[in-house]
């Protein structure tokens, strides 16, 4: 346990501070975010070419080093070795809030362990503007981010979102935007409402509402351009008394029940323990390979 007091002063460990950025419009920079970009010793930045237009436009002189999910490994020893000398190292992606589909968890991971305070700043993002734009239910969500490139994995994925009962929220690349609204289309159903935002807070800004087969066909014909943030209805429902027998289980024992009473391979019993509990597939079967 550790409990991280992040402006108490007689920190001899420096601190990692999380700084959103524009996700589009420069206006949306906060002059916290400003300050502290000043403030810190070093910016750790995903491109540090687009870093440095940003802190150009703002007057930020603060060095810059490159951090991006190809040298994370190696970059990120070094700034641990930094802040554990008592540097402040603020970390910045291209657009929006580090960690978030986006390169910064495993630096924020290292500092926790090390028990290195990281202090994160509220700001731009594409998330939330997309899902409180959408007219669909905001009570309870689930962001998803980006689905796998590889089909099988991929699969899986949209059969487990597909069965969510709350919206939830991905990002798609343009040059994938037509096959995912296809794939939605089948997995969910034709009739499930979302949204599609497009160029969120630039010039160009879209926001296309409707059925996932009305949004399929309009992806079809038109010429797709810009990131993605997809808004997508949940189902709605909860599972039915009946079927949740296994609450009383661990995970585990839900799965050897599986293997022993329904003679199913471990890897159909890992599946249909994800469908039941409403589990990534891949964390039920950490729980059961690891733990």
């Amino acid at each position: 346990m550790w409990n991280q007091h992040s402006y108490q002063p007689g920190n001899k460990q420096g601190s990692l501070v999380i700084i959103p950025t524009p996700i589009g419009n420069l206006e949306d920079m906060t002059f916290r975010a400003i300050q502290n970009l000043k403030d810190a010793d070093l910016i750790a930045c995903e491109d540090t070419r687009q870093t440095k237009k940003l802190c150009n436009h703002f007057a930020i002189s603060t060095p810059l080093v490159s951090y991006h999910e190809h040298n994370k490994r190696k970059s990120g020893e070094k700034l641990l070795r930094l802040l554990q000398s008592g540097h402040t190292i603020a970390i910045v992606s291209d657009a929006g809030m580090p960690g978030v589909s986006d390169p910064g968890f495993e630096l924020v991971k290292q500092c926790v362990e090390n028990q290195i305070p990281v202090i994160p700043l509220p700001g731009a993002n594409a998330a939330l503007p997309a899902l409180v734009s959408s007219g669909l239910p905001t009570d309870h969500f689930y962001f998803y981010g980006f689905l796998q490139r590889d089909k099988k994995t991929r699969r899986d994925e949209l059969e487990y979102i597909a069965s969510i009962r709350d919206t939830f929220i991905l990002y798609e690349s343009p040059h994938r935007l037509k096959e995912t609204m296809k794939e939605l289309s089948e997995a969910c159903g034709k009739y499930r409402q979302a949204s599609i935002c497009r160029e969120l807070t630039k010039k160009y800004e879209e926001i296309i509402r409707g059925s996932l087969e009305e949004l399929h066909q309009w992806s079809e014909k038109v010429q797709i351009r810009g990131e993605f943030c997809l808004i997508i209805e949940g189902t709605g429902e909860l599972p039915e008394e009946k079927d949740q027998w296994w609450l009383k289980l661990s995970v585990i024992e839900h799965i050897e029940h599986y293997l022993k009473e329904e003679d199913m391979s471990s890897k159909a019993a890992i599946k249909q323990v994800a469908v039941d509990r409403g589990l990534p597939k891949r964390e039920v079967y950490q729980m059961y390979h690891v733990e």
